[in-house]
């Protein structure tokens, strides 16, 4: 069964791995030898699914100094389409629908095939940002051109956590056509947990069926990559934190959580009886964390 069947019933332990593309000013040549070494590296793992990110700038978010410089990247689409042709399953391509006009969204989305092509639908990353695109116009642009392509939604637990209010937006989501969610990084499992109870509640008072829910786990190998994670909104609680700052291996020590993150929401997701799976995120470009990130894909498969 594919992903997007997966995805229509429901399924549970859905397994994807997430990947952002080569940067915009990449030569051909380079881009191709990047999808080729990250598909060798993928080959031996049991995937449902690669997702590409679509990456903005998100400083107007957030006016503290970014802990590693923004660099645009190739568009995930083109990415896909150009280099990844030996990708025989399915993608996930992300799309920060303000970035693209509406006839560029039209033609894109009357392309792809549903069986092989899904999608995420990102919003600005604040009210202030300039944007071509509304996501409620995106998302109703895609019913009208492509409604069989699977949309996904993304799902944050740290806004839940601050307004109490993400599980509606959930479900309100889920009824302008969102058949998955996919969730910003966990770090802080209690807030995802609150999330998702909260949201199989909302779903039963709206008398709708959950649907999937992706949390995404990332490795760091530094307290750098830690503080990125903070600059983009991740909350990541204080005795991981000391954990991390002070261990001798903070790769392990943040391995290690991932894994024991995985078991904690796998058990809640079963107690409720909510659909989930994981996303294991690499964005390093550190051999080392790349390297860990498949190795928690593969554990979590196993």
């Amino acid at each position: 069964m594919g992903l997007a069947e997966r995805i229509a019933d429901r399924g549970d332990g859905v397994l994807l791995f997430s990947i952002t593309p080569p940067r915009s000013s990449t030569t051909p040549e380079d881009a191709q030898r990047i999808a080729d070494v990250t598909l060798a590296r993928l080959e031996a793992l049991d995937l449902d699914g690669l997702v590409l990110y679509d990456i903005d700038d998100e400083s107007d978010r957030n006016p503290a100094e970014r802990p590693f410089p923004y660099l645009p990247t190739m568009d995930p689409a083109v990415f896909r389409d150009d280099f990844l042709a030996r990708w025989r399953r399915p993608v996930v391509v992300y799309r920060c629908v303000g970035k693209y006009d509406e006839e560029a969204m039209e033609r894109w989305l009357a392309e792809q095939d549903p069986a092989t092509v899904l999608s995420v639908f990102v919003g600005a990353s604040s009210r202030d940002k300039e944007r071509t695109l509304e996501l409620p116009a995106a998302q109703k642009l895609r019913a009208e051109v492509n409604p069989g392509l699977k949309l996904g939604g993304v799902a944050i637990p740290e806004r839940h956590a601050r307004t109490g209010t993400e599980h509606h937006r959930m479900v309100a989501k889920q009824q302008a056509g969102v058949s998955f969610f996919v969730t910003q990084v966990v770090y802080d499992v209690s807030a995802a947990k609150s999330m998702l109870s909260d949201y199989y509640y909302a779903c039963r008072e709206a008398e709708v069926e959950p649907v999937p829910v992706i949390f995404t786990l990332s490795v760091c190998g530094s307290m750098k990559t830690v503080e990125f994670l903070e600059w983009l909104g991740v909350d990541v609680p204080r005795w991981l934190r000391n954990d991390l700052a002070h261990a001798d291996d903070t790769l392990a020590v943040s391995f290690d959580q991932c894994l024991a993150a995985a078991a904690e929401l796998t058990r809640f997701a079963r107690r409720l009886g909510t659909p989930h799976g994981f996303n294991v995120e690499s964005v390093s470009n550190r051999r080392r964390e790349i390297e860990a990130s498949v190795e928690l894909a593969a554990r979590l498969r196993g």
